[in-house]
């Protein structure tokens, strides 16, 4: 009799293993109507990203259902959320971040169609990055941050670096940068595409052991700088093609001014109307391939060399 109550036990721990495995879904639902006790089903939607986050295995996505504000998160594991077409899902914060992403080093983290917001200017960062393998951050929206619409500042690194995808994203009127780049022993790589860093005190910050390529997008109206590649430790890379920098107060693209080295490569920027179009500092270098235009920016502080 024992014996028999020892294997039910076991089958019993064994039967409980098994639910707690099956109710993680690779794909779970949220809706403004959910409610986080449902088991964020497509029929039974959660109410929050964190709500559904925790009944959706590694490497799923959550989708969102309809409009609706779907609460600040931490991101643990690989994961993809998805706020839908026309981005009907949003994350309204005050006094933290929209969205923390401290996933494992070889972790694939995907956000897409999703728009931050701090109430009253009062949110951190929109997206800060501590650790991943890769993050893609698409058709986002980022706006009134006290600190950076997006922050890629991982303290822990994969060996090779994080690789950092932005694509067709906007980032306005933050406190901080539109996008804050900063590594840590190792590179942190990031290739922005067809997006737009405006109305920040910086547009595109690019720090510390930072490769970054930026190309048709644009970086205006910025209270100091619209590009600008800052290293105070390591090496920063930063080549921008095809884009614009217009109406920024300090300058359109600059190098240097801290003690790394800075560099910066052109082609095809139009800098018009800021007030000086390229700075280069101490430590900083401006390289341009000759195919720029910089039209009622002031004098260049800056001396170009051809590649």
């Amino acid at each position: 009799m024992k014996a028999f109550r020892v294997v039910l036990s076991f089958g019993g721990f064994f039967l409980l293993a098994t639910c707690a495995v099956q109710a993680q879904a690779t794909r779970t639902w949220i809706s403004g109507v959910g409610d986080d006790a449902n088991p964020c089903s497509r029929t039974a939607p959660c109410k929050t990203f964190a709500g559904a986050i925790s009944k959706t295995a590694a490497g799923g996505e959550i989708d969102n259902l309809d409009t609706g504000g779907f609460g600040a998160l931490t991101i643990t594991k690989a994961i993809t959320l998805d706020g839908g077409g026309g981005q009907v899902a949003s994350i309204l914060v005050s006094g933290t971040n929209g969205i923390t992403v401290t996933a494992g080093l070889s972790d694939v983290v995907t956000i897409r169609n999703i728009s931050f917001q701090g109430i009253a200017g009062s949110g951190v960062n929109g997206i800060q990055l501590n650790s991943a393998g890769a993050l893609h951050i698409v058709h986002c929206t980022f706006m009134g941050f006290s600190g950076s619409g997006i922050a890629i500042t991982p303290t822990s690194m994969p060996a090779a670096g994080t690789q950092v995808f932005i694509d067709d994203t906007v980032s306005q009127n933050n406190g901080g940068a539109g996008l804050q780049i900063t590594g840590n022993t190792a590179n942190v790589h990031v290739s922005v595409f067809n997006s737009r860093f405006t109305g920040n005190a910086n547009g595109v910050v690019a720090a510390d052991y930072s490769r970054v390529a930026v190309s048709h997008s644009d970086a205006s109206g910025n209270s100091s700088v619209g590009f600008s590649a800052a290293a105070n430790n390591g090496t920063t890379i930063l080549n921008i093609a095809d884009s614009n920098a217009a109406n920024n107060l300090v300058s359109g693209v600059q190098a240097g001014g801290t003690v790394g080295t800075s560099v910066v490569r052109l082609s095809g920027i139009s800098l018009f109307a800021n007030a000086a179009g390229l700075t280069t500092l101490s430590n900083g270098s401006i390289y341009s391939y000759g195919n720029n235009t910089n039209a009622n920016s002031g004098t260049p502080t800056s001396t170009l060399a051809l590649q």
